[in-house]
């Protein structure tokens, strides 16, 4: 089997939730910024990503929290790229975590497999095709605005009809632009453009999304609305993260985005093994 075979069955494989482990390579990143922003902190946290039982890495170099300012296109290379090389190497399909097509360019070329795109290709128009081109996986994600504005009173119609909508237009401009569907997913953009009560909704109604026939990856882990919820701040989210992540994986998401990748991994392993009524080993 070939190491392209092998990662494309790692991604698709439905016998286990797959966790995707967060890789910033940020200084303000509202969990993590900066500590891992070196390659060698990059590089370690990859290694322990991977021995606390992710399956997909996630490298991202620029912060989309609320308010955050974008990054040059030559710093967000300047980050990413030995994180990239150092993920790649342990083996793992590795995801990056952009909207420019020519970081993901180079990404990809270093020998990631997937395209993380909080625009939904919309961000840069040469995206698609270099997906494409690449016949990467790539997560299209919701996102109301931008990063300095999605949080400025978001409305909907219904935020489950209103973001199929968007899944529905996006995706069709993923085939034009010839991106097969077995290598798209999707993202309702939790925290991204809503306020805490439609992500809560989001959560309750996940499954909606499941007509559309794609894998929905979701990404909650010590979001704001946790923190509401809770009184909580950041670092005080864990439990908060396990009752979002059970609770996705009992609506069907294939895949959970997550900081803490030993806690969530034993949380997805007891869900799945419940939700499919047999113990399942280390997918």
């Amino acid at each position: 089997m070939s190491m392209n075979t092998a990662l494309t069955t790692v991604l698709q494989d439905t016998s286990s939730t797959r966790i995707m482990g967060i890789i910033n390579v940020t200084p303000d990143s509202f969990f993590d910024g900066g500590r891992y922003d070196s390659p060698g902190a990059a590089a370690t946290h990859a290694a322990r990503l991977a021995s606390d039982g992710a399956h997909i890495l996630d490298v991202g170099g620029e912060s989309s929290r609320p308010g955050a300012a974008p990054v040059s296109p030559d710093e967000e290379l300047r980050r990413v790229m030995p994180a990239i090389e150092a993920a790649v190497a342990t083996g793992l399909p590795v995801s990056i975590d952009t909207y420019r097509a020519e970081t993901a360019r180079h990404a990809l070329a270093a020998g990631a497999v997937m395209v993380n795109d909080i625009t939904g290709l919309r961000g840069d128009d040469d995206m698609a095709g270099v997906v494409a081109e690449f016949n990467a996986f790539c997560v299209i994600m919701h996102m109301k605005g931008n990063p300095q504005t999605m949080q400025h009173n978001p409305e909907y119609k219904d935020v489950v009809g209103d973001i199929e909508a968007f899944f529905v237009e996006r995706i069709a401009c993923a085939h034009e632009r010839g991106i097969t569907g077995e290598r798209i997913w999707l993202d309702p953009g939790f925290g991204f453009g809503k306020t805490a009560q439609q992500n809560l909704e989001l959560l309750r109604r996940l499954d909606e999304f499941k007509k559309l026939g794609f894998p929905l990856l979701i990404g909650t882990s010590n979001k704001s609305t946790i923190g509401a919820v809770l009184n909580a701040s950041p670092l005080e989210r864990a439990y908060g993260t396990a009752a979002t992540v059970a609770l996705a994986i009992s609506k069907g998401v294939h895949c959970v985005r997550v900081h803490d990748v030993k806690a969530m991994a034993q949380v997805a392993r007891m869900s799945d093994a419940a939700l499919r009524g047999r113990i399942i080993g280390n997918a």
